[in-house]
């Protein structure tokens, strides 16, 4: 049966409107007529002549119409299918599996030998996952033959468009994708430059400005000085920047945002330039740096540099660090640091400590979690102190280490001290007010204290610690006193002491705590022993503490010494350098202590520069890391999440076997080799 075509719509209804007003001038020349003839004879008359011409002129147009819009079509169609081959966009059509369908006239010209090939072969950002549409549009940024590319994948429904197809049929299909590529080259090209110009704003601190003068004679110190000035000024002019000094070991710098990215790939080589300076200096020189970049203003770029040089000089210097945004950044840091000769920091953290306990009514001192004798002695000093000065005061203890449990016992058999001096954090938060000072020692993670919580309840903190900063730290305290060369905090709460009150007295067990704390932390005096740590001492000894009490006090029982025997027995030798085992924690009461002194015992062995030792207890790995002075184990730590200084430092993982993490170990520090980072 033939068809024909028929108008519908718009182009009907405009054809036929004359036909009905006809109609109706007819019913009303009826209508007229009725009541006066002769002027109804005349309208009928012209109704009808009217109704005549448009039915003529409808059968006559509506052919003409049809001829026109089939005309039209096929020509609209083919201006179409001209503009979809010379797009200017790369443009085509693609299935499911990634096959290019149809591809016009500048997509062609794009892929040309990768022609026939699949899109996921062509753009290696794009993958079989991201084929999977719905119905919005996805985007994808690709980098394709050195120009940069916002691909748009959009969904395609067939189920119309090839319902009705007598050539063509898909099976297992229920859309194809239409893919987009909008050239952003020229975009990205100016977005960088727009980064590239913005300044950086960084401070440049000499460490041991004064301690490196005195090691030479007086008429070299002007030249030291001046060839110190030398390098820096060197060193910022490579980089097109300004630097001015405030002060004669302090550097104000600036320079532009690109210049920033080479000196991070060079490795900050400033900081191990400026130790060439010699003119028979016994000590090298070093530098602390700090870089803001990231801010929206200036103000605030300045804030940024000043926050990264707390964060190096906190971290023990000879290293930069660069803040960008939230984003922290370390480099360097590989050196021992020096220890200052001076106790003049002591004396005034001393003062600024006894003002501030003075202000308040009471005070909660705290460790870390897993307490050692470090963290508990220090925590002792400070309760000595808060006595001194008739304040009140609790320590935060909540488990007590088989370890830690003689030197515990001792002060809850005590007269003077009983068992109400130690809490547990929900007494320590139901205590807490706005006149209460929280004292933290040995740890400046607020994560790693004994009770986070109650470090949100005020604002009257201090803290006081021997581990290097990271990026998570304790803000907004009163009184922050970190020294990264300290040996133990222990030490530092010793020479704080000597300045809290003149002539104060400490009783012998309360001596003990802090000497063991520097002895152990020290291993016996080896590791980070200075001047003022024999001071420290020193001072403890002339307080009653007792060396072989002590010693007494941290003996092993038999099964440990069995079980730390049978961890170095496994110990593996890897690189030629490093030594890592792992303790079993089943059937040992002090898994962590027993790890520190298994990675301890792994130093004496000839060759050895760094130990690892893993051990799984209380469903986390914990890693005890140690060297003797050529390896930072502390950068090494923070790559896992954790920290410490330079030759003890350990972390915690969770979620992970030991059998991982040990691999984890080993290909961190052998990357970390190949990048020259320790």
């Amino acid at each position: 049966m033939n068809g024909r075509l028929k108008l519908k719509g718009r182009i009907f209804t405009h054809l036929i409107y004359p036909i009905i007003i006809s109609v109706v001038l007819f019913l009303v020349g009826i209508w007229i007529a009725l009541r006066d003839g002769d002027a109804g004879s005349l309208i009928l008359s012209l109704s009808i002549v009217y109704f005549i011409f448009t039915v003529v002129m409808y059968v006559v147009n509506q052919k003409l119409v049809m001829q026109e819009l089939v005309k039209f079509a096929s020509d609209y169609a083919q201006i179409q299918k001209e503009l979809l081959e010379d797009m200017l966009i790369p443009y085509g059509l693609i299935d499911r599996q990634g096959n290019i369908l149809w591809q016009d006239e500048e997509l062609t010209r794009l892929l040309k030998r990768n022609y026939g090939k699949k899109v996921q072969e062509v753009f290696k950002e794009i993958t079989d996952e991201q084929l999977e549409l719905t119905d919005e549009i996805k985007e994808i940024n690709i980098n394709f033959k050195e120009h940069f590319y916002r691909v748009q994948l959009k969904k395609v429904n067939t189920d119309n468009i090839f319902s009705n197809s007598g050539i063509l049929q898909i099976e297992n299909q229920e859309y194809m994708a239409a893919i987009y590529l909008l050239d952003e080259t020229r975009l990205r090209r100016l977005e960088r430059e727009n980064i590239d110009q913005k300044l950086v704003v960084g401070l440049i601190y000499v460490d041991n400005y004064e301690e490196v003068l005195q090691s030479v004679e007086d008429v070299r110190a002007s030249l030291l000085a001046a060839l110190i000035d030398r390098k820096i000024n060197k060193f910022i002019s490579g980089l097109d920047g300004i630097v001015r000094k405030l002060e004669k070991d302090k550097y104000f710098i600036i320079f532009k945002r690109q210049a920033l990215d080479a000196v991070r790939s060079d490795k900050f080589s400033i900081i191990d330039d400026i130790k060439t300076v010699s003119i028979g200096n016994e000590l090298q020189v070093t530098v602390s740096i700090g870089i803001g970049v990231g801010a929206e203003t200036y103000s605030q770029l300045s804030d940024y540099s000043r926050a990264a040089m707390d964060l190096a000089l906190g971290r023990g210097g000879d290293q930069a660090v660069v803040k960008d945004g939230e984003n922290i950044y370390y480099y360097g840091g590989k050196t021992k640091q020096v220890e200052k000769n001076t106790r003049v920091k002591a004396r005034i953290k001393a003062h600024a400590l006894r003002e501030i306990i003075e202000s308040k009514e009471s005070l909660l001192i705290m460790g870390h979690k897993i307490s050692d004798i470090d963290a508990f002695g220090a925590a002792i000093g400070i309760y000595k102190a808060a006595k001194v000065l008739n304040k009140p005061a609790h320590i935060i203890l909540n488990d007590i280490t088989a370890s830690l449990r003689p030197m515990v016992d001792r002060f809850i058999e005590h007269e003077e001290f009983g068992a109400e001096v130690f809490i547990k954090s929900e007494q320590a938060i139901e205590m807490i007010d706005s006149n209460t000072l929280v004292v933290v020692v040995d740890v400046n993670k607020p994560s790693r204290t004994e009770c986070p919580e109650i470090l949100t309840m005020t604002k009257s903190i201090v803290v006081l610690d021997h581990h290097r900063q990271t990026s998570e730290v304790i803000e907004n305290a009163l009184l922050a006193y970190i020294e990264p060369f300290a040996s133990s905090t222990c030490e530092m709460v010793a020479e704080i002491l000597q300045y809290i009150q003149d002539g104060i007295r400490l009783k012998s067990l309360e001596a003990d705590a802090m000497y063991g704390g520097i002895v152990i932390d020290t291993n016996n005096f080896v590791q980070k022993t200075g001047v003022r740590t024999f001071e420290a001492a020193a001072f403890l000894k002339r307080h009653g503490a007792d060396v072989v009490r002590v010693k007494k006090l941290f003996r092993d029982n038999f099964s440990d010494y069995k079980w730390r025997a049978d961890s170095v027995s496994k110990a593996e030798i890897f690189m030629d350098c490093f030594a890592i085992t792992v303790c079993e924690s089943e059937g040992v009461q002090s898994p962590t202590v027993l790890c520190a002194q298994v990675a301890n015992e792994l130093l004496d062995i000839n060759g050895i520069e760094a130990s690892f030792v893993l051990t799984d207890y209380n469903d986390k790995i914990y890693i005890s890391a140690r060297s003797l002075d050529s390896i930072n184990v502390q950068l090494i730590m923070e790559r896992l999440g954790g920290g410490g200084h330079m030759n003890m430092a350990g972390a915690q993982i969770k979620d992970r076997t030991i059998r991982e993490v040990k691999y984890e170990v080993i290909q961190t520090i052998k990357q970390m080799r190949e990048d020259k980072a320790i």
